[in-house]
């Protein structure tokens, strides 16, 4: 549920209808609804299904129609005509030749339109409701949404289970409760956060409330090849899931890594041995760190230069650390911070503090003191 006054509680005709209108992308597009009369309709949320255009209506994208249904009518908004609707449908539909083909009746009147608003002004009052009766029968299952049909006369009652759910029983009673045709869909979590929607933590819209209409799997090794912390409050999204973003830039990162050597071995500098322990995939830049018995030493370096290094020691050439460390001083410049600062320990060398011994201090404070009271009297 969304918080009072957002506008997926509004009472337009869009509310979360049109919520995938964030850019229009088509908009350059030459309309091609002559070259075929496949038509993509948009419902609520998510929901798209394909249509045929036999009549040659004169539509285009943005309008809103009536369109035949099992038993009945819908209204939804059409996304897409022509050869773009007919590209969408091979890409969308696996099984085509079981796809049941319903011709477009016309556009919406004020007629339907109202219909469709009273129908749609039904949908909350009855997933609360349906909530309660799902609950009063012990069923281990969530209401998600819940879509009514433009012409009132059926709904799509959208749940998550974990199992296998009888709700044979449960349909009886919601079309007792609410004088409708049932039909049950299960959706994951996903597409639950979907139809919800909210704020990811980019502070933007989430994706799959906003544009995304199809979810890949992703799993935890995306992050790990982009170099992310294995932190999984940071990791997972509204739904509990990995986020989806994860995978925008994946590719970027896959091909500035092939340019890595395939191994990252501990380079022999004249000062010891030179272990990495920080990689920047997109700068191409690997952080060593050089340790001794009391001091160690971090120094950056490029990925060029690494295998430079590697090569010379295949050879048998142990670069100075102090030549490493120079070249860093052009490279330490370049990245500071806005005060025109470096604020790194990269290229510094750094000893261990001495621990101070509070216990002594104490007591000389403490005899110095008695001294001075003695002195007094």
């Amino acid at each position: 549920m969304s918080c009072t006054g957002c506008q997926y509680n509004t009472d337009t005709i869009d509310n979360r209808t049109d919520m995938l209108t964030s850019y229009d992308w088509l908009n350059d597009i030459p309309d091609t609804s002559h070259l075929s009369n496949i038509v993509e309709v948009r419902f609520k949320g998510t929901h798209k299904d394909y249509f045929r255009n036999s009549e040659q209506i004169d539509i285009k994208r943005g309008d809103t129609v009536v369109v035949a249904a099992n038993g009945g009518h819908d209204v939804g908004i059409v996304s897409m005509t022509g050869k773009l609707a007919e590209k969408q449908f091979n890409l969308k539909v696996k099984n085509k030749d079981r796809h049941r083909w319903f011709e477009i009746y016309r556009k919406a009147r004020e007629r339907d339109i109202e219909r469709w608003k009273e129908a749609r002004k039904r949908e909350k009052p009855v997933m609360i409701r349906a909530r309660q009766i799902a609950n009063g029968l012990g069923l281990d299952m969530k209401i998600g949404e819940v879509e009514f049909r433009g012409d009132g006369q059926k709904a799509i009652f959208y749940y998550i289970a974990d199992k296998r759910v009888d709700f044979r029983e449960l349909i009886k009673q919601y079309a007792y409760e609410f004088n409708i045709k049932v039909e049950m869909k299960q959706i994951g979590a996903r597409q639950e956060a979907a139809m919800i929607g909210g704020i990811g933590s980019c502070g933007r819209e989430l994706c799959c409330s906003s544009w995304r209409t199809d979810f890949s799997s992703i799993n935890a090794h995306m992050a790990t090849r982009q170099g992310l912390s294995p932190n999984a409050e940071k990791l997972t999204g509204h739904c509990g899931k990995l986020k989806c973003c994860l995978m925008y830039e994946l590719d970027s990162y896959l091909e500035a890594q092939k340019d890595f050597p395939p191994e990252l071995l501990v380079l022999e500098t004249s000062a010891g041995n030179a272990t990495h322990f920080k990689i920047d995939i997109l700068k191409k830049q690997i952080w060593y760190s050089v340790e001794k018995e009391k001091t160690r030493t971090n120094f950056v370096l490029s990925v060029e230069k690494v295998k430079e290094i590697i090569n010379l020691n295949k050879r048998g050439t142990k670069p100075d650390l102090a030549e490493l460390t120079g070249e860093l001083s052009s490279t330490e410049s370049e990245s500071g911070n806005m005060f025109g600062k470096n604020l790194t320990s990269e290229g510094r060398t750094f000893s261990p503090k001495r621990k101070n011994k509070k216990k002594g201090r104490k007591s000389r404070k403490n005899k110095d003191y008695n001294n001075s009271d003695t002195e007094k009297r």
